[in-house]
């Protein structure tokens, strides 16, 4: 006997683990718990030998791991295996939809499908089937059948089995025999019998062992999650909003960008600042780079973290692939300013504009779905690996969304293999290259003033009041000229009258 279990669900979050009775024997798979979580999703295949019709009750357990106190169970499901094997439906190995003699949905069970056919019709009390042309047609309780009217598809790989046994288990799928799938059971407990405690998606396969060997079973262990690197380059920004005004009245923003992806929160990224920007513009040239675990089945990243801090252990969610990149005003000595933001799913990322000025808030108005189609694969970032453009930064003024600024980013999808042929350190960090991130040329004007005294006389007073600088020192020159002259203007009007050198 053989029991897979795929997942489970339950109202309330726990550590779930699977216990399997069959008469005296059991399995407790407790140390395979699933921590916090109530959509477990075990992959687990048990075997266990019986007798039947002594050891007909499969029991199917499910516990709540707890480090200190004793488990507590959650719900339990019972299954007649008797009732299964000796049913004339054929309950004990489900009927797979093609008869494949390798690969992953290789035949199992002990018996071909043209055997069973000829089981069957010794059970209906009809003649045996009778094949013809060389498999593939076949004759059975009067009907005929063709090969051709259950594969309209020409194309034959390399898994399938001989025709006969094709066609003979097409039959079977036609009167009536259960068909391969997964059953969803309800867990109860005996404290509330009436009340359901959850949900188990599983199947059963009993075999005879006289009969030998059964075929292999599926492999239904979780998919592993592959490890991804985003990394993106911010370049420059474009059109920030200036937020402050400097001390000689000019409007100004201190800009840095800020990015991280959803769920991994604490890697939060930032460039340095551009200080004193008076158009909006902004130059970086720095780069983020963010590892994350991906599952490219679901599309989800897989995030791993303890929900508490007292968490015994970490709890998993699923969550889309996305980018959150915002724009901010620096402040020393207050509260740093949000300027903009612009969120972007790596499944069907937002084509950016090529440049600044064809980059608009339009481009960000299509509805976000909660997953992606197959028309969006065409620009996903994980099909392109790479793409560098203009993004709009949105914020939002008297209830309206509005520009907040541009940004020109490189965005690039690096597999975990990938990461030691093109090596790149965050920022300007070694290794510095793919690409090489010099940096930026920024206007001389853009430095702090605090920490630059000297630059803040050249670039800010002077070219802000240089005609008032060169005014005052003229008008100084001009009072002293003068101050002079009424100094002297008496002594020399006394020499005049006196004369003294007469």
């Amino acid at each position: 006997m053989t029991c897979l279990f795929s997942k489970c669900a339950f109202p309330l979050q726990c550590d779930p683990y699977i216990k399997i009775s069959l008469g005296k024997k059991s399995i407790e798979d407790r140390d395979n718990y699933l921590p916090n979580t109530t959509n477990p999703v075990f992959g687990r295949m048990f075997e266990m030998s019986c007798f039947l019709p002594q050891d007909k009750d499969l029991k199917i357990s499910v516990y709540d791991y707890d480090l200190l106190t004793r488990d507590e169970k959650v719900g339990e499901t019972v299954i007649d295996l008797e009732n299964r094997f000796l049913s004339r439906f054929g309950s004990y190995c489900g009927l797979p939809q093609t008869y494949c003699i390798s690969g992953i949905n290789q035949w199992r069970d002990h018996l071909k499908p043209s055997q069973i056919l000829q089981n069957l019709a010794r059970l209906k009390g009809v003649p045996p089937p009778r094949l013809e042309d060389d498999g593939k047609a076949l004759s059975f309780n009067g009907t005929q059948y063709t090969l051709a009217q259950f594969e309209a598809s020409k194309e034959i790989h390399q898994h399938l089995g001989p025709a006969d046994e094709r066609i003979s288990l097409h039959v079977l799928r036609t009167h009536g025999l259960v068909p391969e799938h997964v059953e969803t059971r309800t867990l109860f407990s005996s404290f509330q019998p009436q009340l359901s405690q959850g949900c188990l998606q599983m199947w059963v396969d009993v075999f005879p062992k006289n009969m030998g060997l059964p075929g292999p079973p599926f492999d239904i262990v979780p998919r592993k999650a592959k490890k991804y690197f985003l990394r993106a380059v911010v370049w420059n920004t474009s059109d920030v909003i200036l937020d402050e005004t400097s001390i000689t009245g000019e409007r100004m923003s201190d800009i840095y960008v800020k990015g991280w992806m959803p769920g991994m929160e604490e890697d939060k990224q930032k460039t340095d600042v551009h200080y004193r920007s008076l158009d909006g513009d902004g130059n970086f040239n720095w780069r983020f780079v963010f590892g994350f675990e991906y599952l490219p089945a679901e599309q989800l990243c897989l995030v791993s973290k303890k929900e508490h801090f007292w968490s015994l252990d970490k709890t998993e969610f699923r969550i889309p692939p996305k980018l959150i990149v915002q724009i901010w005003d620096n402040d020393k000595f207050s509260l740093d300013d949000y300027l903009g933001t612009v969120e972007l799913d790596l499944r069907k990322l937002t084509p950016p504009a090529k440049v600044s000025k064809t980059c608009n808030l339009s481009m960000m108005e299509e509805v976000m779905d909660a997953r992606p189609h197959k028309s969006d694969l065409a620009n996903s970032l994980f099909a392109q690996k790479s793409v560098r453009g203009w993004w709009p930064c949105v914020t939002e003024q008297d209830g309206k969304k509005v520009l907040g600024g541009k940004v020109e980013m490189t965005l690039e999808i690096v597999s975990e293999k990938e990461v030691d042929e093109k090596p790149a350190g965050k920022g300007r960090d070694e290794p510095n290259m793919n690409p090489k991130l010099d940096f930026p040329k920024r206007p001389d004007t853009s430095f702090f003033w605090f920490t630059n005294p000297c630059k803040t006389l050249k670039f800010i007073v002077w070219r802000r009041f240089k005609w008032l600088f060169i005014g005052l020192i003229l008008l100084i020159l001009v009072l002293l000229f003068v101050g002079i002259l009424l100094y002297s203007l008496p002594n020399y009007i006394s020499m005049k009258i006196v004369k003294p050198f007469k």
